[in-house]
């Protein structure tokens, strides 16, 4: 039997709640696949800042090292001004432990709606893989004669080779092991960032010629592949780029998908602890409620057990997910919608548990 420790991160607003349903998934599909699941709640977000003052203590990461994975709920407080906390858990949890690729999938599941006309689950599967610790994100800037007229603001785009060819040789591994149409498309702008892209141009090639010769490579302007996601999303299987780039496409991604409601993510230190979380917001407005959708969160415990190597359970939980969708149970993703199916946040989780353990 397979056994793994998870740091559970519930967060702030509606993210204890999706995530006691990820959760409540995690343990059905646990005994029936053998494996179990020693988890560790930790209360890290707004309302313990606002009580202590304290946004991670000095502690925290250490101890996150050392487990197999860590699953988040949502974080932001209405509370607690813009930044705080995104800047002080969730980016300092990913550089500290060095979760240098952030992997979405673009996935359209069925019954699930998507604004674009036209295209269903067959046309809409990709995956973009991000990288996630250095770029515009690392804060590399500052100001000159801040508040006067001459005020001067930099922030700049910083990239290693080292940190190009790692996040390169995990797109080319990951489209290798995915093993679809086994195209890798880079995500640039070599025409207006030229020295910038063409490293990452120049590592792109020279590592798909040398070592992954079986890989289609090909390239597209990030204007160009926002107008290819709506347009013929079917053009791409795998998407690799830099850090702000990938942080608008993926959000793009996310509403081609059907919304953020189902909308799944990981921070990945390939050998290391990452980081899995459904990709929407806190949603404090409806906290307490029992009305928000847990698939994001669910379909992020789905990633966390892919990642972990557990494939069976995996399987298990996506179909899970696929049946209870397709019962046509559920109308729509919002919780306006759920509300008005007369479900709830944990009646989803229950009917997809069910499925888990049985289906």
């Amino acid at each position: 039997m397979a056994g793994y420790k998870l740091a559970l991160l519930p967060g702030d607003g509606t993210g204890p709640e999706v995530l006691r349903e990820a959760v409540k998934v995690l343990e059905a599909v646990s005994k029936r696949c053998n494996i179990t699941f020693d988890t560790t709640t930790y209360d890290f977000g707004g309302d313990r800042y606002l009580a202590t003052g304290e946004v991670l203590p000095d502690t925290a990461v250490g101890e996150l090292r050392q487990y197999d994975a860590i699953l988040l709920g949502a974080i932001g407080h209405p509370e607690v001004r813009p930044g705080i906390l995104e800047k002080g858990i969730l980016l300092r949890i990913r550089f500290e432990l060095d979760q240098y690729i952030n992997l979405r999938p673009v996935k359209l599941y069925p019954n699930v709606e998507t604004p674009i006309k036209g295209k269903g689950p067959e046309d809409i599967d990709f995956v973009v893989v991000r990288e996630n610790s250095a770029g515009l994100y690392t804060g590399n800037g500052g100001f000159v004669q801040k508040d006067t007229p001459q005020e001067i603001a930099t922030q700049m785009m910083i990239y290693t080779r080292h940190q190009v060819d790692r996040c390169l040789r995990y797109a080319f591994e990951y489209t290798r092991k995915r093993n679809q149409e086994k195209t890798l498309t880079l995500c640039g702008k070599t025409n207006v960032l030229t020295y910038v892209f063409d490293l990452w141009e120049r590592a792109f090639h020279e590592m798909g010629e040398k070592e992954f010769s079986d890989i289609k490579r090909d390239y597209a302007h990030v204007d160009a592949t926002t107008m290819w996601m709506v347009k013929n999303p079917e053009w791409f299987d795998v998407i690799v780029t830099g850090n702000m780039f990938g942080d608008i496409i993926t959000d793009l991604g996310a509403m081609v998908q059907g919304g953020m409601g189902i909308a799944a993510g990981g921070n990945i230190n390939p050998e290391g602890v990452s980081m899995f979380e459904p990709i929407g917001g806190s949603a404090p407005k409806y906290t307490g409620q029992n009305v928000i959708n847990p698939l994001a969160c669910i379909f992020s415990a789905h990633m966390l057990l892919v990642h972990l190597g557990e494939i069976d359970a995996a399987d298990a939980v996506e179909r899970a997910c696929v049946a209870f969708l397709e019962s046509g149970k559920l109308k729509g993703l919002s919780a306006k919608e759920i509300k008005e199916c007369g479900l709830s946040t944990s009646g989803i989780g229950d009917a997809i548990a069910e499925y888990a353990a049985t289906i």
